[in-house]
């Protein structure tokens, strides 16, 4: 990705392929009422209130939550691109960009996400916890 200073950023992409058709890939990573269901890096997480308008230039937030109580925070951005069933873009709150690629081949529905990371946290850790969400998400689709 290029900054609007035309910088190169480091992104990272993380991948699954999830054996469902792309309507039903798509509705369930974009419909809150199952977002709240897979948003979530580990076990002792979850999502407790997903808003999403799905347009070019909506918002989104999800509330995130340790389910022990002890730590939450609100993951929150702007759409920029939305091209149905195929092609999502978003900037975070932060400013981050994020980027997702759906498609599908031979009834398998790949999402592919990439997104700039943050400089909190080492790059390995954080994708490592974007493609635990993705995990999750697969999990939850393919019951």
């Amino acid at each position: 990705m290029i900054n609007m200073d035309s910088e190169i950023t480091q992104t990272i992409t993380v991948e699954i392929e999830v054996n469902a058709p792309l309507q039903k890939v798509w509705d369930y990573w974009t419909l809150p009422e199952h977002i709240v269901s897979w948003n979530a890096a580990a076990e002792s997480w979850h999502t407790t209130k997903a808003d999403n308008d799905l347009q070019v230039g909506g918002h989104f937030s999800y509330r995130m939550e340790a389910k022990d109580g002890s730590f939450g925070f609100d993951f929150h951005g702007t759409y920029t691109t939305i091209e149905t069933h195929a092609f999502i873009a978003f900037t975070l709150g932060d400013g981050r960009r994020v980027s997702i690629i759906f498609s599908h081949n031979n009834g398998l529905t790949k999402v592919s996400e990439t997104f700039e990371p943050e400089n909190e946290n080492a790059i390995e850790l954080q994708k490592e916890g974007w493609q635990a969400i993705l995990d999750n998400f697969k999990k939850y689709t393919q019951a």
